[in-house]
């Protein structure tokens, strides 16, 4: 199942080139009262709902996905849990490239840890990435992201991905320079999640996809998870060991070799087998 979100929040389940508007489905939702949840009630109800949405779809309108706007298919990420150099070629061209390390130690995964991501960068493939320090370089990074289904707690590795509700696809959006990276990474609009979130029985092994992305049809990052240093099930385990994972928290599994800058004008073209493809403008703050 391929389910976004699109135009003014409506639910959708896309079907080839086109979405069918199944918002009606979210009327099996528990309404809330402040103090609101720190997790996405979509997200926890979803194999609840999976039935009502099916049954919705039969009957629901139809519409062209390019005549649609795609928002991030998460709505209220409680934590955007990221994997920094989690591929050994990414880890020996920042080790290289001094626009990429800015003297700053560029450890491996297991040293270094993770890092968080502010949810208020969440944003989905039809906004344009905005500029916001365009006399610094900006660089694109492709990612697997893998979103979690349930509250996930110290969690074996054998166990973890029991515990995904399904993938998207994710650019972490990076401004080069000497700052912590929580920083760097959390401006605006600098974690694009979508194009839609494929349910985890759509890819029972996220081992083996190949990924791609593009800067105006040139091919900059080409790779496959095959290669992460920390597979998704050891990420899961990674985080949950230090917080608790919730509905809708959202794993950034880490960028292969080939991160490059963007600038205002450029169009990334971003694929990951199974999951789908986007396509995502830059334009000036």
């Amino acid at each position: 199942m391929r389910l976004c979100r699109f135009n003014d929040d409506r639910l959708g389940l896309v079907v080839g080139d086109n979405v069918l508007d199944v918002t009606p489905a979210l009327s099996g939702l528990q309404a809330r009262r402040y103090p609101f949840p720190e997790h996405d009630v979509f997200i926890e109800a979803l194999p609840s709902l999976r039935k009502a949405i099916e049954e919705v779809a039969s009957v629901a309108p139809q519409r062209a996905l390019k005549d649609v706007r795609l928002l991030s298919p998460v709505a209220n990420p409680g934590k955007i849990v990221a994997a920094p150099v989690n591929y050994l070629r990414h880890l020996e061209e920042a080790h290289a490239d001094p626009e990429i390390h800015h003297q700053n130690q560029i450890h491996e995964i297991q040293r270094v840890g993770l890092f968080l991501k502010a949810t208020s960068s969440v944003e989905g493939p039809s906004k344009a990435i905005a500029i916001r320090h365009p006399d610094r370089r900006t660089d694109h990074e492709i990612e697997l992201a893998a979103v979690i289904g349930k509250r996930a707690d110290r969690v074996k590795k054998e166990d973890a991905l029991g515990y995904i509700a399904g993938y998207c696809i994710g650019l972490d959006i990076t401004v080069r320079g000497p700052e912590e990276r929580s920083l760097r990474k959390s401006i605006d609009g600098y974690t694009v999640l979508g194009p839609w979130l494929v349910t985890a029985d759509e890819i029972p092994d996220p081992s083996g996809l190949d990924m791609h992305l593009t800067v105006n049809g040139e091919t900059r990052q080409k790779a496959n998870t095959r290669d992460l240093v920390i597979d998704v099930p050891g990420l899961i385990a990674f985080a949950s060991s230090y917080y608790t994972l919730m509905p809708g928290d959202v794993i950034l599994t880490g960028t292969p070799e080939g991160v490059g800058p963007i600038a205002a004008g450029d169009t990334l073209q971003a694929t990951i087998e199974r999951v789908g493809a986007m396509t995502v403008h830059v334009r000036s703050a």
